[in-house]
């Protein structure tokens, strides 16, 4: 089931950012079948595209008004399955971003639960029952309406709390997760993915995939609530795949999905690698790899060494890479990314270095995160390529600068970022021990100390993987001889007195 997980590559597509095809300043379907090809050549084969469904915009479409129609802006569900259609011409896959934790306050569901009278949609939403209290640990909505009572919200106050029960009720309010107003949200679930993979989407990310049930004991009523939804993918649709945001994969495995996100926030240090003072793969080489480890180990094997664990380049939620990073920072980053397991995430336009945009004014509730979700930047026509739309009109204001990155900039330099991303996909395409499923094991990953280095594995095949970011050499302790040599960048990485010596920005790849 969803095999074809396990040498995916995923390209993650912001919409309203990546290709315009009609000129009104907004991405849309049609631009982006327009450039199915860019992706597939550059070595993907799975596309995660963000929220796409009609919605008011208050949160970038993650406040849905309607999960069976497209946004307008985008095209029409007809050219959504135009889209789907011509991934599966390429061999590719794609998976929709689902929301099920909340919708819009605009969705016909939430304008009947606000009504006074008891309806089909009274309890689809975690209310209370008094106007003056409120759901302890969570914002709300109140005096909105006639009805008596105070609704919980996930986010922001446009983003009511769909109702999936709590664990342990403690309140007259708060609904058993086998109550009927949960079990028709659940149901209400199922059709809404019904309806997306009979039209021929490959599966769904997840948002917030562990947040559904409330005051929920360690996570067993929401990874209850997924296996329910796993034995109905398994009967109806055995072949869909599920990804989800959760960051917590021995929770998440056991509740059906395939495969979790690595969290920017939380206890993943994700954040020592990349955003941070001194990121680890910063050739200032003051970067700690050592927690990440620690705790990527501990999830590993929480995940009975499946490895399904999920590192994204970046995403629409988080600075961008370059950022932090720059010129052989981010091919060495790229090479870790791009070597571990589980499948991994590129953000559209890391490829080719596209920076974050300082001091945006915020868009559709991205704040601080509306810098990382400027507009694709193909080549050095008007607009960077993305729209024929006048500057003014564009969603978000492009990285203005001079020397901005471009695709057709990069594709014409053999050296540039775009190039080595795409000989690091090729070379993970071309062994199995690199890809999602191979296992891992840790030689070298010291606190504040460099190389960083790792055995993947699949089969009879073990791959050495070697990366010394920071800007002096290093070497490390190992009996590992280095013979066939797949692939390097920087220097020429030695093997000496039991010793072996990585060049200052460089990286390997050995078979043992």
């Amino acid at each position: 089931m969803a095999q074809w997980l396990d040498n995916a590559v995923f390209y993650e597509i912001y919409p309203q950012s990546f290709m315009d095809s009609n000129s009104d300043g907004i991405g849309d379907f049609n631009g982006i079948t327009g450039k199915l090809d860019y992706i597939q050549e550059l070595g993907c084969n799975s596309i995660w595209m963000n929220p796409c469904f009609a919605s008011p915009f208050g949160d970038a479409g993650y406040d849905v008004a309607d999960y069976y129609r497209t946004a307008p802006r985008y095209g029409t569900n007809d050219d959504l399955k135009r889209l789907f259609d011509e991934v599966h011409k390429r061999g590719m896959h794609i998976l929709l971003d689902l929301v099920p934790g909340h919708t819009s306050v605009e969705h016909p569901w939430f304008l009947e639960s606000m009504k006074a009278e008891t309806n089909a949609y009274t309890d689809r939403y975690v209310w209370t029952d008094h106007v003056w209290e409120s759901p302890e640990g969570m914002g709300f909505l109140r005096g909105i309406s006639g009805r008596n009572g105070s609704c919980a919200v996930n986010f922001y106050s446009c983003q009511p709390a769909l109702n999936y029960g709590y664990y342990k009720p403690e309140r007259p309010w708060q609904q058993p997760m086998d109550a009927p107003g949960p079990k028709a949200t659940v149901e209400a679930l199922k059709d809404i993915m019904r309806f997306w993979l009979g039209l021929g989407c490959d599966g769904f990310r997840v948002d917030m995939a562990g947040s559904l049930v409330k005051q929920d004991e360690d996570g067993k009523g929401t990874i209850r609530l997924w296996q329910g939804i796993r034995a109905f993918l398994d009967e109806e649709f055995p072949d869909a795949a599920m990804v989800s945001e959760w960051g917590e994969p021995d929770k998440s495995l056991q509740g059906g999905f395939h495969m979790d996100f690595l969290l920017h926030f939380g206890p993943s240090h994700y954040n020592d690698l990349f955003r941070c003072g001194e990121p680890y793969f910063s050739k200032r080489g003051k970067g700690d790899i050592s927690e990440f480890v620690e705790t990527y180990k501990e999830n590993y094997g929480k995940s009975a060494g499946k490895g399904l664990i999920c590192i994204p380049s970046g995403n629409h939620d988080m600075e961008r890479l370059a950022k932090y990073l720059q010129g052989d920072e981010l091919k060495i980053a790229f090479a870790f990314l791009l070597s571990m397991p589980g499948a991994p995430f590129i953000y559209y336009g890391d490829e080719i270095g596209m920076r974050y945009v300082e001091n945006l004014p915020s868009v559709e509730g991205g704040y601080e995160r509306t810098g990382s979700r400027s507009p694709m930047q193909w080549d050095n026509t008007p607009n960077a390529g993305f729209s024929r739309a006048d500057t003014g009109r564009l969603y978000i204001p492009l990285d203005e600068k001079p020397d901005r990155p471009t695709v057709q900039a990069q594709m014409a330099d053999p050296d540039s970022l775009y190039h080595e991303v795409k000989k690091l996909i090729a070379l993970r395409q071309s062994h199995p021990a690199l890809q999602s499923k191979g296992r891992i094991d840790f030689l070298h990953a010291e606190s504040r100390s460099y190389p960083f280095a790792y055995l993947r594995s699949a089969g009879e095949e073990t791959i050495l993987v070697l990366l010394n970011p920071s800007g002096a050499p290093a070497s490390f302790e190992s009996g590992l001889p280095l013979s066939e040599k797949l692939y390097s960048f920087g220097g020429d990485i030695t093997a000496q007195d039991g010793r072996i010596t990585v060049p200052a920005a460089s990286f390997g790849f050995y078979k043992v």
